[in-house]
């Protein structure tokens, strides 16, 4: 099994033959993983750079101190693979986010669809997006990835738009379109930006909108899946036919 990653600061793990891991991190990797002298462990700032190290010796319940093995920074995914996920039902959100990150998905934009039955207003919203950040961090950490996501600010269907109409690549799930995603032709370079409608599907005029950016619609498959598993699912898709997966 590969070692566990937790995450630092970046100026933490830069320098030095040792570094401290305490705080949260610390507690977690202590009392809760129980990790003792001798065990793998990889420290990470969650922007590429990372410490593969061996701990040395645990001090309290929250402090561990790690030699460093070897150092690493890993470059930036190409190309980026961007899902605007409109908002799902209760916890479905969560499990978005977290089934995205674990397959390797780079930006997460909330999206205020039309159609979205849960809406993201004043502090209610502030503690949702918190949540999803959250669960992108944790998940992260659990996927051994060095990158994490960006799950970025709400944003609106104009504001999705604009982020289609600069998109190295730009697509809408749409149950009836004729495209299979499948088949897409995706560039190697620049963001692959999809789009992931709420249950109650994207409007006449958001697909309007989203087509006059240049986005084009495409069809996962036969059956009708739901926001919170369609987004994984053609992620997944791009991820493979857009090289990152070879």
């Amino acid at each position: 099994m590969s070692a566990p990653v937790f995450l630092v600061p970046g100026e933490a793990i830069r320098h030095g033959s040792q570094v401290v891991l305490d705080g949260a991190e610390g507690r977690h990797a202590v009392t809760v993983r129980r990790l003792v002298a001798g065990e793998p462990i990889v420290l990470a700032d969650g922007a590429g750079l990372a410490v593969h190290g061996t701990v040395n010796r645990t001090e309290g319940k929250d402090t561990l101190y790690v030699d460093v093995d070897s150092r690493t920074e890993e470059p930036a995914p190409a190309p980026r693979i961007v899902v605007v996920q409109a908002l799902p039902k209760g916890d479905r959100g969560e499990l978005a986010v977290e089934t995205m990150t674990e397959v390797g998905v780079d930006v997460i934009v909330p999206w205020a669809a039309a159609r979205c039955i849960t809406q993201w207003k004043g502090e209610r919203g502030a503690k949702a997006l918190a949540k999803w950040r959250s669960t992108a961090r944790e998940a992260g950490k659990q996927a051994r990835r060095l990158h994490l996501p960006e799950v970025t600010e709400q944003m609106s269907t104009r504001q999705v738009a604009a982020l289609l109409g600069d998109a190295a690549f730009a697509g809408v799930l749409h149950e009836s379109a004729d495209a299979p995603i499948a088949t897409a032709a995706t560039p190697t370079e620049g963001d692959l930006v999809l789009v992931v409608g709420p249950e109650g599907g994207v409007s006449p005029d958001e697909l309007a909108a989203f087509a006059a950016a240049g986005a084009c619609a495409y069809r996962l498959g036969p059956t009708v899946l739901r926001t919170s598993t369609a987004g994984v699912s053609a992620a997944s898709v791009l991820l493979a036919r857009s090289g990152r997966w070879s």
